[in-house]
């Protein structure tokens, strides 16, 4: 057998590991590695959803009995440890011995839990006085610790808690409500001590921030006719809008300006008449297909790609539909290639989607086939029979219920692609028909965990697809009033970061602006941020309840209500 690693470590005990797996890195035998694999595989026999990240150590002693466990890199799991329901853990995250961790509970990165301390994500029901409380329902609305989070020792954390990104528990506290990221929490209900960093700005208040956002309007309609004017070619196939001077005409680019200038002026953009600018959206669609091809670098019409859907396209069939709808028209010819798909094509076509590796772009094909349906439903077209039950029953069905989501986190990437695939599939479905979307209160957890996520949400990182990402979900599921206050907050705090994105005469760019950032594509201000940005301030500004200082609301692809009801 081979000598352990790191002689200077404490002695070589049979259940040094087991006690205090912090060792394990530096002292493991070959032949520890091995068992602990052999450990490992034994759990994952017994239950084939666990996963176990690169360099993970369980303790034998724990006692795990999850329906749901993963664990990322470098995580352990001590002696004595009692973990129930589904626990998924990112990198370096540590139970130690004696923890009970029970429920439905989500770690981030590098968040260590102390001895003999409680995570109990679950409650009795005890209304009834007649009934004994054993007797009663079990509740849980689950509990979500953020990255790099130190809960001390002998604490207990009620269920429903957030702990923030960066936050500290004292030993023996008891959390009671949720802890803000930063904050350095303690006693009996815990309450802020201190900070880790210097302490959050005082919020502004609601009458300033509808101050804020009515000026930023004014500012907006004045200068919305050169903020578009910039973006005219007017040599280019009779008059083009480009996404921002210098680039090519695109599809898209013409519907941006409609959009801009129906929710700033009231009417079609400029130069161009509203009827030249249908005639024009008209032409581009296919009449065999359906579809809507690119154009090429000197504005002319491209062929379209047949098939569901060519990826490169297929966000056409939103701008234009939604565009035409703007300007009171409407698609000339059915998407025949969705009217031709059976219930079978689009289930199959929906299981061979990358969910578990992009799931934006899966969330993007069922955002486009359920704008496909929208507009055939329009011509009177119904297709084959079946097809958006299919497209809804497939959704409903595979909702992760723990998250709420389609698709996994990733250790890379967090939450953002299941977020925004979340959008997009929701977006084209559920909200397009006025429908709820399964699991509600996770979609807000999830949210709001992603949220905290600085690389997506710090005011320089910020983009306008992950913003509005955020925004979405939450404005769609704000009837609920779950967690409302931490809605508003972030939804305040979100506002006034992006009313200061605004590049005077020259409206948003799809990325924050930052130094950093200076003379990047996405960074210089044009249309398609420009339209972005202004559904996400108002969908901001409603979360808010300050979106009556706005004084416009969204009609093209990103309107509020539903463009149909199911009867």
């Amino acid at each position: 057998m081979s000598e352990r690693h790191n002689p200077d470590g404490p002695p070589p005990g049979p259940d040094l590991f087991d006690y205090s797996p912090w060792h394990y890195w530096t002292q493991a035998t070959d032949d520890d590695r091995t068992q602990q694999g052999q450990h490992q595989n034994s759990l994952c026999q017994t239950n084939r959803s666990y996963r176990f990240g690169e360099d993970c150590f369980l303790s034998p002693l724990a006692a795990v009995q999850n329906d749901g466990l993963e664990l990322g890199p470098r995580s352990y799991i001590a002696a004595g440890a009692y973990v129930t329901g589904t626990l998924h853990a990112g990198r370096d995250c540590t139970i130690n011995p004696y923890a009970v961790v029970r429920g439905d509970i989500v770690l981030g990165d590098a968040v260590r839990i102390g001895a003999h301390t409680s995570l109990l994500a679950f409650n009795h029901g005890f209304e009834d006085p007649d009934t004994e409380v054993f007797k009663q329902p079990v509740t849980s609305q689950g509990i979500r610790i953020g990255n790099d989070v130190w809960i001390g020792s002998h604490v207990v954390v009620l269920d429903g808690i957030t702990v923030g990104d960066g936050a500290v528990v004292g030993a023996g506290s008891v959390v009671t409500k949720d802890v803000p990221a930063g904050a350095v929490v303690g006693g009996n209900p815990a309450r802020v001590l201190r900070w880790r960093g210097p302490a959050p700005a005082v919020p502004v208040t609601a009458s300033d921030l509808a101050a804020a956002v009515s000026a930023f309007a004014e500012t907006a309609r004045a200068q919305a006719e050169d903020v578009i004017a910039r973006c005219f070619a007017p040599t280019v196939q009779g008059g083009l809008f480009v996404d921002a001077p210098g680039g090519q005409p695109t599809v898209r680019a013409q519907c941006d300006a409609i959009e801009i200038a129906d929710l700033l002026l009231g009417h079609a953009p400029h130069p161009l008449s509203r009827e030249a600018q249908i005639a024009r959206l008209q032409s581009w669609q296919d009449p065999a297909t359906g579809l809507i091809g690119a154009l090429g670098p000197g504005g002319e019409q491209q062929p379209s790609q047949d098939g569901l859907f060519d990826r490169a396209t297929a966000y056409h069939l939103l701008c234009v539909g939604y565009a035409l709808d703007v300007l009171g028209s409407v698609l000339p010819h059915p998407v025949h290639t969705v009217a031709q798909a059976s219930a079978s094509d689009v289930v199959t076509a929906l299981d061979e989607l990358p969910w578990q590796q992009d799931a934006w772009y899966a969330g993007d094909w069922v955002d486009t086939l359920g704008t496909a349906l929208l507009w055939n439903r329009r011509h009177e077209e119904t297709g084959r029979p079946g097809v958006l039950e299919a497209l809804l029953g497939w959704l409903l069905a595979r909702a992760d219920p723990r998250t709420g989501l389609w698709g996994p986190e990733s250790p890379a990437d967090g939450l953002l692609l299941p977020v925004n695939g979340f959008y997009r599939a929701s977006r084209g479905t559920f909200a397009q028909y006025g429908l709820p979307v399964p699991h509600p209160y996770r979609v807000i957890d999830s949210v709001l965990a992603h949220a905290r996520d600085a690389r997506y949400t710090s005011a320089h990182r910020q983009t306008a697809c992950n913003v509005l990402d955020i925004a979405h979900p939450l404005w769609l599921t704000r009837a609920l009033g779950y967690r409302a206050e931490e809605v508003t907050a972030l939804a305040r705090r979100l506002l006034t970061d992006a009313l200061g994105h605004w590049v005077d005469g020259r409206g948003f760019a799809f990325r924050a602006p930052h130094p950093t950032t200076a003379g990047t594509h996405e960074t210089q201000p044009g249309l398609q941020g420009t339209e972005m940005w202004l559904a996400i301030i108002w969908y901001l500004s409603d979360l808010a309840g300050v979106s009556d200082a706005l004084g416009y609301r969204p009609r093209g692809v990103h309107r509020p209500e539903p463009a149909a009801r199911l009867s």
